[in-house]
């Protein structure tokens, strides 16, 4: 692998208990003594209350207590750009002083394994042109193969992710433009994972802002340009933002039996028929 290693950025707003949590994770992992994490805070809404404003205090003051990688850069938004935009903004940023990147949310935490799991991928896929994203969340696949620990599919996703300049510059906020090319070639049942998902109606609410949803355009930008996420069978993150307290995750039960680490192999860039011999979406559980 690399001797350089991808830096993390981190994306947070106004819940301390999480953002604590993800970040003390973080920094017992491997290779963060080795690596950049860039902390995004967001500012606070107009109308924030004095509760909403003590709480993004608290995120800051956790953000700034110390040193959580080999060297950490807190940027604090003095006004609210929400989540998509923050996001886009931020990741649009570290690209233009890196050639790679890590992405967590504040409600992302990672096991011990996680970064060294996105730095030997990142380095192993990094010139091939037809993969986009790196993931490390997933439903626990208890049907693959044992001795299978990644595969593919078509798009991008954004539980703890990674990317490289090359693959972001394709990224298109228009949902309406993202629309109309699936359409036009349609794509839409094969984008909707072969019917088990609604990426579509997510994109059309994006469009009519029903949501804010910068992922379903950033799987919907790859997707259309023909390219690939690479997936763990078994998640090396967990989720811990699907109790209610995240703006765009609600009450959730999904198993999360994460793995310490992930044993990568180099795989043929094609989707996994595995995935759609077992996959079915009830309830958000993998069944």
């Amino acid at each position: 692998m690399s001797s350089n290693y991808a830096p993390i950025i981190l994306f947070c707003y106004n819940r301390p208990n999480q953002v604590k949590k993800t970040l003390n994770a973080l920094s017992k992992n491997i290779y963060a003594d080795k690596s950049e994490l860039i902390i995004f805070c967001d500012g606070p809404k107009s109308n924030a209350n004095d509760e909403e404003l003590l709480e993004i205090m608290d995120v800051r003051k956790i953000a700034t207590n110390q040193n959580w990688a080999r060297r950490t850069q807190v940027i604090q938004r003095e006004m609210n750009l929400g989540l998509a935009n923050s996001i886009i903004t931020g990741v649009t940023y570290v690209f233009s002083l890196f050639d790679n990147v890590i992405v967590l949310e504040d409600d992302i935490v990672p096991e011990v394994g996680f970064l060294k799991y996105m730095n030997e991928a990142l380095e192993m896929y990094k010139t091939e042109d037809k993969v986009g994203c790196i993931h490390a969340w997933n439903y626990n696949m208890n049907t693959f193969s044992k001795k299978q620990s990644t595969f593919f599919l078509k798009g991008a996703d954004c539980w703890g992710w990674g990317t490289w300049k090359r693959a972001w510059k394709h990224f298109n906020p228009n949902g309406n433009i993202l629309y109309e090319e699936i359409t036009k070639r349609n794509l839409q049942f094969n984008f909707n994972r072969n019917g088990t998902i609604d990426f579509t109606g997510m994109l059309i609410d994006q469009i009519n802002n029903k949501n804010d949803s910068w992922a379903i355009r950033w799987h919907a930008s790859l997707y259309i340009k023909d390219m690939y996420c690479l997936y763990p069978v078994k998640p090396i993150v967990r989720n811990i933002g699907l109790d209610g307290s995240g703006v765009h995750c609600g009450n959730l039960e999904i198993n999360q039996n994460t793995t310490q680490e992930i044993n990568l192999e180099k795989r043929k860039v094609s989707e996994s028929k595995e995935f759609f011999l077992h996959f079915k979406q009830k309830n958000g559980r993998f069944i």
